[in-house]
């Protein structure tokens, strides 16, 4: 597949307790936890464009700029969207959300960068 605009992915999980707030740190209820959501999302979209990539290139998160609007109980079913609506060089922008069984739980926007992952990791392994 070829990188342009317009690129789709969705993808699913159930709120299960190690998924809550209350477990990972974020927050004392035992409720979908923001950094999961956040999680799923940059999953989501880094899997939409990874089939995209030259070989020995991926991409890296730069920016989550997302609103979590509702709770989500144990059990539920999270959905997650994410659609690419923007390329601007190696800089790749996405619309991404994220549903329950009843309504949107979050939406805003999420960054990610084309880097030479060789020279990434050598940077950082130094």
């Amino acid at each position: 597949m070829e990188l342009a605009k317009g690129i789709k992915n969705r993808k699913e999980e159930a709120v299960t307790s190690d998924l809550t707030a209350e477990i990972v740190g974020s927050g004392g209820l035992s409720v979908y936890a923001t950094p999961c959501m956040i999680r799923l999302m940059e999953h989501t979209a880094w899997e939409s464009v990874e089939s995209c990539m030259e070989e020995g290139f991926t991409t890296v998160g730069i920016l989550m700029n997302v609103k979590h609007v509702s709770a989500s109980p144990l059990g539920a079913k999270i959905c997650c969207e994410t659609e690419l609506s923007e390329i601007d060089g190696r800089r790749l922008v996405f619309k991404v959300a994220a549903y329950d069984d009843k309504e949107l739980i979050g939406e805003g926007i999420h960054e990610r960068f084309i880097v030479n992952a060789e020279k990434f990791m050598s940077k950082i392994s130094g």
